[in-house]
């Protein structure tokens, strides 16, 4: 590459409800953390919702934006993230992926895992926009390991964004309806932030090694794997900066983790 690029951190957001899409508070430190980014050449997002038996990536010049979600408001299914796609880094990450076979897809687009967010990080929708599926099939420690092959890309200029929730009991979420974070949620959320702050990745890949705790927090694993891309593109010298460090319901955490200085 010939022009002069940022070395950008990379991201892990706690994306909780589609209805964050709408605004409130952590819509602002998402709109706040965008601010202070060097503007990035492109965005990888590795979301939750494109979890499927295969590692592909959207191949499109102009993804579209998927509502994939049922029963909320009218205003959500309205929003649109027209953010181009890029083929020099379609490219790019089926380099850095092989021996992986990566598939190009011409049919998903932007879920809701990746537009609720950056229509805040970057609301003029501007910036190239990629996501990576996750392929189920595979064991932790491949996604830690593919987010590792993908750490060139910071150094290229491009944003690695992970879209999920570490705690995402959504069934206890639903019946406990709790304004304080169940004793177990809280216990796990301060686990993974004690590990990352530690840069000690090998319990949080082998996380059912975690006990109980971590058990209850990833009952399916969709929405923890994305932090797993993140870890993996960690430096030995990354700083690591908490925000949004929140549980809503008692049993979705809303916490993120910029690995790298944002400015």
């Amino acid at each position: 590459m010939s022009e002069r690029v940022p070395h950008m951190p990379a991201i892990f957001v706690g994306h909780g409800s589609p209805m964050n899409a709408l605004g409130g508070d952590y819509a602002e430190a998402w709109r706040a953390l965008g601010a202070a980014l060097p503007r990035p050449k492109a965005i990888l997002c590795i979301s939750a919702h494109w979890y499927v038996e295969e590692t592909a990536v959207t191949a499109m010049s102009a993804p579209r934006t998927i509502h994939d979600f049922h029963g909320f408001p009218q205003p959500l299914y309205d929003i649109g993230y027209p953010a181009p796609g890029d083929a020099w880094l379609v490219e790019r990450v089926t380099e850095l992926l092989a021996p992986t076979h990566v598939r190009h897809d011409q049919d998903w687009g932007l879920d809701h895992g990746a537009w609720s967010v950056l229509m805040h990080m970057f609301p003029a929708a501007d910036i190239p926009v990629l996501q990576l599926a996750i392929d189920l099939r595979q064991p932790p420690s491949f996604h830690y390991e593919l987010g590792a092959k993908l750490a060139e890309l910071r150094d290229e200029g491009v944003l690695i964004l992970g879209s999920g929730d570490w705690v995402h009991n959504l069934r206890l979420a639903v019946r406990a309806q709790s304004p304080q974070p169940l004793d177990w949620a809280e216990r796990f959320n301060e686990t993974v932030k004690s590990l990352i702050a530690a840069n000690d990745h090998g319990p949080l890949v082998d996380w059912m090694s975690l006990g109980q705790d971590a058990q209850l927090s990833i009952p399916t694993d969709e929405h923890y794997l994305p932090l797993l891309y993140v870890l993996g593109a960690q430096g030995q010298d990354d700083t690591v900066t908490f925000f949004n460090d929140a549980i809503e319901l008692g049993a979705i955490s809303m916490t993120g983790v910029v690995i790298g200085r944002p400015s």
